[in-house]
């Protein structure tokens, strides 16, 4: 963790006078699972167009991958995988998909297609299966699939859990840990389900109308909350609440207690009637 795989600095991007990023700073490290929060509206997708080079900035800079400047970020997004909504061809197979998205990004092995498979957990019959026939989960397991081809450092995930069911979100959350840590990607992935991106990232920017206005970790969840929890055993539970010193209970252990990444938002913001 600390070296920067992403730095924005200042950026700056305009619709004709519609200004969306108003001098966004953003610090993403290598081996992190960035979580980016935001209301709608708030410019988390035309930040990620501009990280993707899908839309030109209008001023500031970043650095990609240690980029100095934007031939060398443009070379540097070959090494970015991406979901930023789901685009595939119901008639096609889910393989049949990964296969043509394969050959437009220049992925020679075609082995590959079954490694991302395996990754993501869609098995013979689901990668045969057409895609009209795919539930929204497997969608979007398979569009976190097509993301991972060809082996990139960075993966950019857009509400990868927007209309799951808790079952969806779960398995997303964990597949999304499992391939930092076994695969060892940094990925950036945005959500407005703020309890459950507080469950799956490391470090955190808070974006609200068009800039950064915090990046934390989950260390300073733990500070800010400013409570210690105390774990005793069962047997003591009723002493320990009834007058924990002077019982003189055994205690198991302690353990910080967190504040919610939803409080800290809104705290941020003025309160959820700003989100």
């Amino acid at each position: 963790m600390g070296d920067s795989v992403i730095k924005i600095d200042n950026l700056l991007k305009n619709y004709g006078q519609n200004e969306v990023l108003k001098g966004v700073n953003m610090s993403v490290n290598k081996g992190d699972i960035y979580g980016v929060i935001g209301k709608n509206g708030a410019g988390k997708t035309t930040l990620f167009k501009v990280i993707l080079g899908l839309s030109a900035s209008n001023g500031g800079s970043m650095s990609i991958l240690g980029a100095t400047n934007e031939k060398e970020n443009n070379t540097a997004r070959s090494k970015i995988g991406f979901l930023v909504g789901v685009n595939f061809y119901n008639y096609l197979s889910g393989e049949e998909n990964l296969h043509y998205y394969r050959r437009l990004k220049g992925v020679k092995d075609t082995s590959d297609v079954k490694r991302v498979l395996e990754i993501v957990g869609l098995d013979h019959n689901a990668a045969k299966m057409p895609v009209k026939k795919y539930s929204l989960g497997m969608k979007q397991r398979l569009g976190i699939a097509n993301a991972l081809l060809g082996d990139p450092e960075i993966l950019i995930f857009d509400e990868p859990t927007n209309g799951l069911d808790p079952q969806g979100i779960m398995d997303i959350r964990n597949m999304l840990q499992k391939i930092n840590e076994e695969e060892g990607k940094t990925i950036i992935v945005s959500s407005h389900i703020l309890s459950e991106l507080q469950n799956t990232a490391h470090r955190f920017g808070m974006l609200y109308n068009g800039i950064v206005i915090k990046e934390l970790d989950q260390e300073d969840l733990r500070v800010r909350a400013n409570v210690t929890s105390i774990n005793v055993a069962d047997e003591d539970l009723e002493k320990a609440t009834n007058a924990l010193k002077e019982a003189g209970v055994d205690i198991k252990g302690t353990e910080q207690a967190m504040d919610s990444l939803e409080n800290y938002y809104f705290s941020l913001i003025g309160g959820e009637n700003n989100a």
